[in-house]
């Protein structure tokens, strides 16, 4: 089913199964895709990462993920575009940015409890029903429901992670960490660059991501540029060079070394291995 507008917007909801795999590789820009899985099984390669998905497991992507389904049975999808809701203009509805969407290199996956499933299905439901309405209302209805589904979502993805060792001032400081990230890790490097647009200071960001208890907030800096630099070499034919540069390196020679820390190869030899 699919909802459309004069204005652009656009709102899918579907049940697919086998036959219908490719959707999930293609995305239109600004495009982003909530995938809950019905079935056990389901592989994945996201940016190159192998994943498997199973019943109850529900997924969030963006039109930056480069998606190649190897094996895929069924799901519940939710496919929409910025005009019919943005979540940038619109975080303080739903509070998902930076932790379902836009979350600097890392994949949020959700594990639906008992409770969680049947949460997510009554409203699932609802939704479905209000995709067959014909009315002025309409769209209004839909971006209800599907505030609803993201708000579920995020408390669930939270109370699954260490997310919930931390206040809400602090999650707050860490889902715009995240974003900033997503969108400035070309030209911004530092952890300082990014305290200076949070107006914090770095030994509070650190100190921040510590009650986490993951990754540093320069990790995540790294990450991210590792996350592209992968992408760029499996789906582009960019040179070596021409990919440092794209990611904010001075020289292939610093770039180098950095990917081969993290690969344990470098660049040329990674490309070479995915042929």
């Amino acid at each position: 089913m699919e909802f459309t507008a004069e204005s652009g917007a656009i709102l899918t909801v579907s049940n697919i199964s086998t036959q219908h795999s490719r959707f999930l590789e293609s995305s239109k820009p600004s495009e982003l895709t909530l995938l809950w899985f019905t079935s056990d099984g389901n592989k994945f390669k996201l940016d190159n990462v192998d994943f498997t998905f199973n019943k109850h497991d529900v997924v969030c992507i963006t039109d930056f993920h480069r998606v190649i389904v190897e094996e895929f049975h069924s799901a519940k999808v939710l496919r929409w575009n910025k005009q019919f809701y943005c979540l940038l203009n619109h975080d303080s509805e739903v509070g998902c940015k930076g932790v379902l969407f836009y979350g600097a290199a890392q994949l949020p996956v959700i594990h639906l409890d008992q409770t969680g499933e049947k949460a997510l299905e009554l409203v699932w439901k609802v939704l479905e029903f209000e995709m067959t309405s014909q009315d002025n209302l309409q769209e209004e209805m839909l971006q209800m429901l599907l505030k609803r589904i993201l708000i579920l979502c995020t408390r669930m993805y939270k109370s699954q992670s260490d997310w919930k060792k931390l206040d809400n001032a602090n999650v707050d400081i860490i889902r715009e960490y995240h974003y900033l990230v997503e969108h400035h890790f070309r030209e911004k490097h530092t952890v300082q660059e990014y305290a200076e647009l949070l107006q914090k200071s770095p030994k509070t960001l650190s100190n921040v991501f510590k009650k986490l208890g993951s990754k540093t907030p320069l990790q995540f800096i790294k990450d991210r540029h590792m996350l592209e630099a992968r992408r760029l070499l499996r789906y582009t034919d960019k040179t070596v060079s021409e990919i440092a540069y794209e990611i904010g390196f001075t020289d292939v020679q610093s770039f180098s070394r950095f990917f081969k820390n993290y690969e344990s190869i470098s660049p040329v030899d990674f490309r070479a291995s995915l042929v």
